[in-house]
């Protein structure tokens, strides 16, 4: 069985001593699917069982053991050295639609001024006007006028680090390019992974035991049909291995067994009211670099216009004008494509965004119901807190460990036994 990342990261952050449901909780996991990559993570990476006298088992590893994994499998070693390769090359590949941008502008440019020039040559009866010249601005030029106080802005952009994402701290002007044209990625690629994540984190936070409308704020099935059966709450007993329960005024609440055992006393973390997705953005450029790549954008535009129709009446030619003739096909379709992409990704990103605001307004409105509860609520969720229980797994409750020798064990278990005998006979004298 292939290690689950989300797992190993549940581990570290839970202190390296986790049960079945520390883990499900943690990482938003199946308990089924966390207690197989409990096991499975264990046996490649020099884990323990600690059994509790109840049968309740706490795995205990090395915090070391991604160095184990590390030292033990090739596979991992290729990964990680991949994911090192893949941030280079996607780099390469971000700043190069800036690269082609800037090459396109100069090579138009040099055309045109070639073509001009030229004309201006064969009008000369004398030559002396020196059309033939043609004005190539510097490499320092160039970058200047694509941001005239680049290292000011660097600057700024260093002291304004509070508050400021990733993105904006450390996107260039070729990388924000790439950013103009298709975004940043979608800011909700991990909304599965919180929503399981916040719903675990609920019911630990209230014992195990909920009722089903505390959990309807993180769920996008509910709706007119289901809202009165609950059967929304399905999919979430499903997962957490969680069980209906009625009361005597015949309302059902949800208990969690194994979401109730831990290895460590919880405490209450925090978590959202409801699950919000987040608004996507046209880039993460800063909006001087987004308007610059505009106006660039246009520049391109025009001078592929331009181009062309000089190109139309310049008659057969070789050399630089003759390779820029052959490829001018592909410098209008990409001076068109750089317009157009981001246009159409912008209306795009508009009615995306209608959407998730829908939903998180009725996710809110959930949440809404829950913090005002009326009479009925308020019982379903006292009763619920009758099952609301932490059975914390410490060191004094385990009976058999598979990190220690067997008879050492049984020695230790008599030890402890005349122990509390002794202890039972001091307080009854």
């Amino acid at each position: 069985m292939a290690l689950n990342p989300a797992i190993m990261t549940s581990v570290e952050q839970l202190g390296y001593r986790v049960t079945v449901g520390d883990v499900a909780a943690k990482a938003g996991l199946e308990v089924n699917l966390a207690q197989q990559g409990l096991l499975a993570l264990a046996s490649d990476a020099g884990g323990h069982m600690q059994v509790s006298d109840v049968g309740e088992i706490v795995y205990l590893f090395p915090k070391d053991f991604r160095s184990i994994l590390r030292n033990k499998y090739w596979q991992l070693q290729l990964k990680e050295w991949w994911e090192k390769v893949w941030k280079v090359l996607f780099y390469i590949i971000r700043i190069s639609f800036g690269i082609v941008l800037i090459a396109a502008i100069v090579l138009m440019v040099v055309a045109i001024a070639i073509i001009l020039s030229s004309r201006d040559s064969d009008s000369d009866s004398g030559g002396s006007r020196g059309g033939g010249i043609v004005f190539l601005p510097s490499t320092w030029d160039l970058f200047w006028l694509f941001d005239p106080g680049y290292d000011r802005h660097r600057y700024e952009r260093r002291q304004r680090a509070a508050g400021a994402s990733e993105a904006q701290k450390q996107m260039n002007f070729l990388e924000a390019i790439y950013s103009f044209l298709f975004g940043d990625g979608n800011p909700n690629f991990d909304l599965e992974a919180r929503r399981w994540q916040e719903i675990g984190t609920v019911i630990r936070n209230n014992g195990g035991a909920v009722a089903a409308q505390q959990i309807a704020p993180y769920l996008d099935n509910v709706d007119l049909y289901n809202r009165e059966n609950e059967d929304y709450i399905l999919p979430v007993l499903a997962r957490f291995n969680g069980y209906p329960q009625v009361s005597p005024q015949g309302d059902i609440i949800y208990y969690f067994p194994e979401l109730q055992v831990t290895a460590r006393q919880q405490e209450i973390y925090p978590v959202a009211a409801y699950l919000k997705e987040k608004i996507w953005r046209f880039s993460e450029a800063e909006s001087g670099q987004v308007l610059t790549a505009l106006v660039l954008g246009i520049v391109q535009f025009v001078l592929a216009i331009v181009l062309g129709s000089l190109l139309r009446g310049y008659g057969i030619s070789s050399g630089l004008i003759g390779f820029v003739n052959a490829i001018y096909g592909l410098l209008l379709g990409y001076a068109i494509g750089f317009l157009a992409i981001p246009t159409i990704r912008y209306f795009w990103i508009q009615f995306r965004n209608s959407r998730i605001n829908e939903r998180n307004q009725k996710r809110s409105s959930r949440a809404e119901l829950v913090n005002n509860a009326d009479a009925e609520l308020r019982q379903k969720m006292s009763y619920a807190r009758q099952f609301a229980a932490q059975k914390v797994i410490t060191d004094a409750d385990i009976t058999y460990s598979t990190d220690k020798d067997l008879l050492e064990q049984e020695i230790e278990r008599s030890d402890k036994i005349d122990e509390e005998w002794r202890r039972r006979l001091e307080s009854g004298s």
